[in-house]
This record gives structure tokens, C-alpha cells and sequence, in this order.
């Protein structure tokens, strides 16, 4: 009795996970159009009052890396590239965000960057937009020892928007 009831469980689950699918798939709501090939990342230069000597290069390095690794798109540096993309990092301050018996114990590091997109096939597709990130720190830590663990991700964080803006309808 007990092999047929465990006979008829192991049928039963065989039959609902043969029998029946889950497809889940990430599907970009704007895909790239088959005529676009060619993409440029101008230098992304730092206009903030307050320069991190690090996060233009990184910007723009991380952001070509980006649009190699998930798209089909090659990359030029030439004039009549189908994408290009340029900006600049407009804002970068710390402002004190939490305070604890009249002393600071969180700043935030604030970084502003100023995305120019143009499309060269279809100039009504162009576009400018802002893009803002925060990141929170010890207020214990200098400008300078927060950086050292705050550039990475504020640099990962603004080339995913900048991206999601480019690529997707986000």
C-alpha cells in the first residue's frame, strides 16, 4: 500500500512540473534598433565646485564598459557614431544628515551628473536629463577615507541610470 501511494505522489509531481511552465524573461521595453550600430562615450568631465580626481575616468571607462558587455553596439570614436553620449558631473558636496547630541553622525556624499544623449539616425530621439545619487557615510570618516568606498559605487550607480535612460523606457 505504501509503494502505491508513493508511486501515485511521485506521478503527481512528475506530471505538474512536466506539464506545466513558468517562462520569466527580462524584456527591454525599448529595444535598440537594428540600424543603430555605432556608439561614443565622450569624456565625461567633472564641472562640480569639488573635483574627485577619480570619478571622470571611471565614469567614462565603466560607462563603455557597460554598453560593450550588454549590447551589441561597437564602439567608435568618430563624429558620426549612432549613439553619442556625453555629459558632465555637475554636482559633488557632503551635507550632514544626521546629527546625535549636537554632533554630526551621518554625512551624504551628493554626486550630480548632466546626461547628453544624442542619436544621430533620429535627432527627435535626443535627449538631456539630470541624475542624482546619494550615498551615506560615517560622519567620523574624512571626505577622503569615504571616497575611497563610495566612488565604486556611486560610479556603478550612476552608469546603471545612465544606462536605464539610454537603453530602456525606465
Amino acid at each position: 500500500m505504501k509503494t502505491i501511494i508513493l508511486f501515485l505522489i511521485l506521478i503527481t509531481c512528475f506530471s505538474i512540473f512536466n506539464f506545466s511552465s513558468c517562462k520569466y524573461s527580462l524584456k527591454d521595453s525599448a529595444p535598440i534598433p537594428v540600424e543603430i550600430k555605432t556608439f561614443r562615450v565622450q569624456y565625461l568631465e567633472n564641472r562640480a565646485q569639488y573635483i574627485n580626481t577619480q570619478l571622470s575616468q571611471q565614469l567614462t571607462e565603466n560607462l563603455k564598459t557597460k554598453i560593450i558587455g550588454a549590447t551589441r553596439l561597437k564602439q567608435t570614436n568618430e563624429d558620426d557614431a549612432h549613439y553619442d553620449i556625453s555629459g558632465y558631473v555637475s554636482q559633488y558636496y557632503t551635507s550632514t544628515v544626521n546629527i546625535a547630541n549636537n554632533n554630526s553622525t551621518t554625512n551624504r556624499l551628493t554626486v550630480g551628473f548632466h546626461l547628453i544623449f544624442k542619436n544621430t539616425l533620429d535627432p527627435s530621439k535626443n535627449f538631456e536629463t539630470d541624475i542624482t545619487r546619494n550615498e551615506d557615510f560615517a560622519a567620523n570618516k574624512s571626505l577622503t577615507e569615504a571616497e575611497n568606498t563610495l566612488t565604486p559605487i556611486v560610479v556603478k550607480n550612476v552608469v546603471d541610470e545612465i544606462f536605464n535612460k539610454i537603453f530602456s523606457n525606465w
